[in-house]
């Protein structure tokens, strides 16, 4: 039994726990170069709330994970094939009603634990303040690594790059598209530029339209992914935010709380 895994639990089980803290993980349902499968995103969350959880729930934290949310806001990628969009507003409701849904079995404690880029969620977290019971927190795992992530992987990672590919390989390989002599069968990642400097050089943004954009949805090279290279990246995500989750658990909301 994975004490913390809300979707293997039976009531018999439930009924003796006690959670104090909640994590919601969100995904997304697109297409991720040639070689990673539409569930990348919520696969890799699924893959790292579990670690997480289980090193938290080791140390003494009160968790309970609920299933992953498998779709998200991919409404630029609406021209690539089976592309499935939530619009912010939509997967705003969603969000609302399980934030809801917890407080009304006294769990006030949830972290929103996103997998994908295009899941704006911070202007969620600003509208529902003072609107709930709730103290909720954002957790974009993939900026955990920011600091660290070119003593681990040599290309950078936009989608379906080198970061993504190795967590995939590690973790579920079988779904990894392979050539017949081993090697990846994505492209090399490769995107176009835009005809202005202001967007080139970060000063304006734009939401992109994958279809312009890559080849095939790819945005990064993951040609120099390996398993190795993963679990460093997911072991590194829960030496950090593992300590996190028991802190939360151990932490009684008062007046003042967070601060």
């Amino acid at each position: 039994m994975r004490a913390w895994k809300l979707a293997e639990l039976n009531y018999a089980q439930i009924k003796q726990q006690g959670y104090e803290v909640a994590i919601i993980p969100l995904g997304c349902t697109e297409p991720h170069n040639l070689h990673l499968p539409y569930a990348q995103d919520t696969l890799q969350s699924e893959i790292v709330t579990d670690h997480v959880c289980e090193a938290a729930t080791g140390a003494g934290a009160r968790v309970v994970a609920l299933p992953a949310i498998p779709y998200g806001t991919v409404s630029n990628q609406r021209a690539l094939p089976l592309s499935i969009n939530v619009n912010p507003s939509t997967l705003y409701a969603l969000i609302t009603d399980l934030v809801e849904s917890l407080v009304g079995h006294g769990i006030r404690k949830i972290v929103l634990f996103n997998s994908h880029g295009g899941n704006d969620l911070k202007p969620l977290l600003r509208e529902l303040y003072g609107r709930t019971e709730a103290r909720l927190f954002l957790c974009n795992w993939y900026h955990l690594l920011d600091d660290v992530y070119d003593r681990i992987f040599d290309n950078p990672e936009d989608h379906a790059g080198e970061m993504e590919t190795s967590i995939a390989l590690a973790y579920y390989p079988d779904l990894v598209g392979r050539d017949p002599d081993g090697s990846l069968i994505a492209d090399d990642g490769a995107v176009r530029s835009t005809r202005f400097e202001a967007i080139e050089k970060g000063w304006v943004s734009i939401t992109r339209p994958w279809h312009l954009l890559t080849t095939n949805a790819g945005a990064g090279n993951p040609h120099a992914a390996t398993a190795e290279k993963g679990r460093r990246a997911v072991e590194l995500i829960v030496e950090r935010l593992a300590p996190f989750l028991v802190e939360l658990s151990n932490t009684p909301i008062d007046e003042t709380f967070p601060f």
